[in-house]
């Protein structure tokens, strides 16, 4: 897997939220067909061989699609599954070890809240940073401050001026209609989890983001 030519290419995730397989299958297939390309698996509180489990079911689909999918926070799942890669919270394992365990070929992604974590971030052997939170979102538990336009358009212009260079995915409560203002303060790759999951129409809401991130076709 050509790790670098991926990320330039990605530029919207969908993080899964649902909890039953079926439920999940069917997100993750109407994201796909609205031509997402890009699927995270988050299961915070599922037993790791019902992740497993779901994993596997999710890869194929994927492959089918040519769509890149990762797993959060466990790298040793993401191994067993077979997926490209991982994306790793600030109190899971250690990107270097993550690393470690995956060797050079899978993509490690890391979260961050604060210009200040991109900064350490950007010295370890990763791939993109999720920094967020854009605003409030009831996903998460224990939720970072929000940045809101203005916050993410001061971290981008820190990240400019010290040269790093790592690539950024905006997360945290994001509509299709936000996409625009953050584009002008800089952004360019989004994560999102209820916006697309919780649509009337989930294809149709995925084909709404693309067209306002600028990307329809997003295949590796």
């Amino acid at each position: 897997m050509e790790r670098d030519r991926i990320i330039e290419r990605l530029r919207l995730q969908l993080i899964t939220q649902k909890k039953s397989l079926p439920d999940i299958l069917t997100e993750v297939q109407a994201f796909l067909d609205g031509g997402g390309r890009w699927v995270q698996l988050r299961m915070k509180e599922a037993a790791h061989p019902d992740i497993v489990q779901t994993g596997k079911l999710i890869l194929p689909l994927c492959r089918k699609y040519g769509a890149v999918f990762i797993l959060n926070d466990h790298p040793e799942l993401a191994l067993e599954i077979g997926a490209d890669g991982v994306h790793i919270g600030k109190n899971d394992i250690s990107p270097v070890q993550a690393r470690n365990m995956l060797g050079w070929d899978k993509i490690i992604g890391c979260t961050a809240n604060t210009f200040e974590d991109i900064e350490q971030l950007s010295g370890y052997p990763i791939d993109y940073i999720g920094l967020g939170p854009f605003r409030f979102t009831s996903t998460k538990k224990n939720l970072s401050p929000v940045l809101g336009v203005e916050g993410y358009r001061r971290i981008f212009a820190q990240m400019q001026e010290h040269g790093i260079r790592i690539p950024v995915t905006v997360i945290g409560g994001i509509t299709w209609a936000d996409v625009g203002p953050l584009n002008e303060a800089g952004a360019c790759c989004y994560a999102v989890s209820g916006s697309i999951s919780n649509a009337a129409d989930p294809t149709e809401e995925t084909e709404r983001f693309l067209a306002a991130v600028g990307s329809r076709t997003q295949g590796v």
